[in-house]
């Protein structure tokens, strides 16, 4: 089945030119011209992969980013005429999977878009019907809901993510190389410190005490884990 591409540039030339060499190479695509149309359409619509520009009207391409993964967990590619590394540490940060910056060889964004579609396309379609409690934490598999001492944690998905394999993996170190690859699952372009920095805030919706945690323990100079006790 080929797959769905969802392509957001408030250029319509960039569009129309990623447009004809992707339904050249077979995906179906789709199009957004500013944030707020890109927004709606991802979180109502099932797409394989976003290209997503930083600079749009509306909404800014990391704040649609950054929106998205409140919710979806679907691969996105920003693109931008900047080439700041500011720029790649906040839409990486915010939970983007890679970053290209214009103007791009289209051969380079369709290999891109190759390697991360092979890294996603094992997943199953859905997720299992089921509960995970560790503690006071307790964790819907099916719904990606989530609870601490019986109140609504409001998490991301990559936060679900993280949290979800430290309580199916009890007592395991994961070293922040390891975990980049979880929080990305693309991961050429990764920065350690987007660790740390989901970490915190992991600890910030779950801990009762973040600055003392009881369960994403800290293996000094390792990486994290999730307490066994």
């Amino acid at each position: 089945m080929p797959k769905t591409i969802l392509v957001v540039d408030d250029e319509p030339s960039i569009i129309k030119g990623l447009r004809y060499s992707l339904e050249q190479d077979g995906y179906n695509v789709d199009e957004a011209l500013d944030g707020e149309e890109a927004l709606n359409k991802i979180l109502s619509n099932s797409y394989d992969l976003v290209l997503l520009d930083v600079m749009l009207p509306a909404l800014s391409g990391i704040e649609v980013c950054q929106r998205v993964r409140e919710k979806s967990d679907v691969p996105i590619i920003m693109l931008t005429a900047k080439g700041d590394d500011i720029d790649k540490i906040l839409g990486l940060e915010y939970g983007a999977d890679d970053y290209m910056t214009k103007p791009f060889n289209i051969l380079e964004v369709k290999a891109r878009i190759k390697t991360i579609l092979r890294r996603t396309s094992g997943k199953a379609s859905g997720p299992r019907k089921e509960i995970i409690t560790a503690g006071g934490i307790t964790i819907n598999v099916a719904n990606r809901s989530a609870t601490v001492d019986g109140r609504d944690v409001n998490l991301t998905a990559k936060e679900f993510n993280l949290v979800k394999l430290f309580m199916t993996n009890r007592g395991k170190v994961f070293t922040r190389e390891m975990l980049l690859e979880n929080i990305r699952k693309y991961n050429q372009m990764g920065d350690l410190r987007t660790v740390d920095v989901h970490i915190r805030r992991l600890r910030e919706k779950i801990e009762k005490d973040p600055a003392k945690p009881e369960y994403i323990l800290t293996k000094w100079g390792v990486g994290y884990y999730f307490s066994d006790k």
